[in-house]
């Protein structure tokens, strides 16, 4: 008799290797990963061209591509997730910044003064000054990450010793 398709049986199953598990496991977090990207986007500048959608499928696809990591729970996992759409929203900021230095960005001056003031955090200084916290104390780090990123407010937070996957 199969096991019914539950959050824990599933991460079980993924870490033993399973892909299909990984696939199954996205639709009953769903919900909650949409939460997540939502709290993620709620920084950034308002016509921010990642919608809460492709930044959940972005930090899926990349940890699909990645090995199976050791998750303890869901909300490890989801934290897992967290983390690659805060890596997905740093490259994108990059991404933005390079092509605007190489000129691929033009903005008229009658739309800069009529557009209201951005309402966004530099996501590229927020990275940097986790990674330099992280130098100082990895464990502050972690919690910083998840409270401003993840919206955890849990004060038993148990952030991972080091992060399990590469940005």
């Amino acid at each position: 008799m199969d096991q019914p398709a539950t959050v824990p049986y599933l991460l079980a199953k993924w870490q033993q290797g399973d892909p299909a598990a990984l696939d199954e496991l996205l639709p009953l977090l769903y919900q909650e990963l949409r939460a997540i990207a939502r709290r993620h986007l709620q920084a950034e500048r308002a016509n921010h061209t990642l919608e809460s959608r492709a930044l959940v499928h972005e930090a899926y696809l990349r940890l699909s591509r990645s090995s199976p990591v050791d998750v303890e729970n869901r909300s490890h996992f989801l934290g897992i997730l967290s983390r690659l759409m805060r890596h997905v929203l740093v490259d994108h900021a990059r991404q933005q910044r390079a092509e605007k230095r190489s000129g691929g960005c033009r903005v008229e001056i009658e739309a800069a003064l009529e557009a209201p003031a951005p309402r966004d955090v530099d996501v590229i200084a927020v990275d940097d000054a986790l990674c330099a916290l992280a130098t100082l104390d990895q464990r502050q780090s972690e919690i910083v990450e998840l409270r401003f990123f993840g919206g955890c407010r849990s004060r038993k937070l148990r952030p991972s010793s080091e992060c399990p996957l590469p940005p």
